[in-house]
């Protein structure tokens, strides 16, 4: 009991230094571009960028419920686009009830969710084989729903736009009502990762999943867990992309947006092995891929087009520095 005691503070005390290091890298970014671009320190422009990272950030927080138990998920992207071309296709174009199409579309978040995690947990698949298929899948199911179609709530559902675009007026500025969504989930999240015997469980299993099965510790259960609350929360950021932009197009509509969920949460501390992630620190990665997309649009001497090469060596960079922290660690461990 105390081995694993002094482990899991060995543990903390890393992740507590993740954080630390990506909150410096965060400030020095907001700092150089401040300097390189009078734009970004506007009020508008940091509206914008807490809307955009809110939005990013419900997607990271999906991201790290997979990857802190050692597995992955690409198909975020997808139930992206899948649930933002199903929520207006319901509701406009199907006449549905604003509640009940929002159910639905969570409902079959989760049964996308639930089915990864069986096909992981159950039958030994490779996560990476099991959600790359669903990339393609559940983008080529929102094509045919709504016909290669451009989807939008038109100007007959405002009310409903307006709920999910409003903003609250904070010392001045205009906290988009995102922000406080992702705050609130973000809390809960902690408070079961930190604070129950589930999120015990969870890090033990990214940790080591032969040791937590011995242990007593239902795995598969939990694996399928993470696999339906990721596919869930990219749901509600499907849903909160479509009703910012009010439209959607199937063929190009959340692509990529897997590559910034995962960024996210590695940047801020969740290890792609598993057993590691930090909620403060997935939030300050969300907001730094934001913070660098939108450098690269201030900033003349940046090429808008080297937004995604930047993107991979970011992600790479992260993984770099992961790897680097365990070792280093391990070697402290072994003396």
């Amino acid at each position: 009991m105390n081995s694993q005691s002094a482990r899991s503070s060995h543990a903390r005390s890393l992740g507590d230094k993740k954080v630390l290091g990506i909150a410096i890298v965060f400030l020095l970014v907001c700092a150089l571009t401040a300097l390189a671009s009078d734009r970004f320190l506007t009020l508008h422009n940091i509206a914008n960028l807490l809307r955009r990272s809110a939005l990013f950030g419900v997607l990271s927080l999906g991201a790290a419920w997979v990857i802190v138990t050692g597995g992955i998920d690409l198909s975020i992207g997808s139930v992206v686009c899948l649930s933002g071309c199903l929520l207006p296709w319901l509701v406009v174009d199907q006449a549905m009830s604003t509640p009940i199409a929002v159910l639905l579309v969570l409902t079959i978040a989760a049964g996308i969710g639930l089915a990864h995690g069986l096909l992981v947990a159950r039958l030994g698949l490779q996560p990476f084989l099991v959600t790359l298929c669903g990339l393609l899948l559940y983008r080529g199911a929102a094509r045919v729903i709504v016909d290669d179609q451009t989807v939008g709530f038109g100007i007959g559902h405002m009310t409903l736009r307006g709920i999910a675009t409003s903003s609250f007026d904070v010392l001045g500025l205009a906290v988009p009502a995102p922000f406080f969504l992702l705050i609130g989930l973000s809390f809960v999240t902690f408070v079961l990762w930190q604070r129950t015997v589930f999120g015990r469980w969870l890090f033990a299993l990214g940790r080591n999943e032969t040791a937590a099965r011995f242990s007593g510790v239902p795995t598969k259960r939990l694996v399928a867990s993470s696999y339906v609350i990721c596919a869930m929360l990219a749901a509600v950021g499907g849903m909160l992309f479509v009703l910012d932009v009010n439209g959607a197009q199937p063929t190009d509509f959340g692509n990529f947006f897997e590559l910034y969920a995962i960024a996210g949460a590695v940047l801020g501390g969740c290890a792609l092995r598993g057993g590691e992630g930090s909620v403060l620190g997935l939030l300050i990665g969300a907001a730094l891929m934001q913070v660098l997309r939108n450098a690269i649009r201030l900033v003349d001497a940046l090429p808008n087009q080297a937004e995604y090469a930047i993107l991979g060596l970011v992600i790479l960079g992260g993984v770099l520095i992961d790897e680097a922290v365990r070792r280093i660690a391990k070697r402290r461990t072994a003396r």
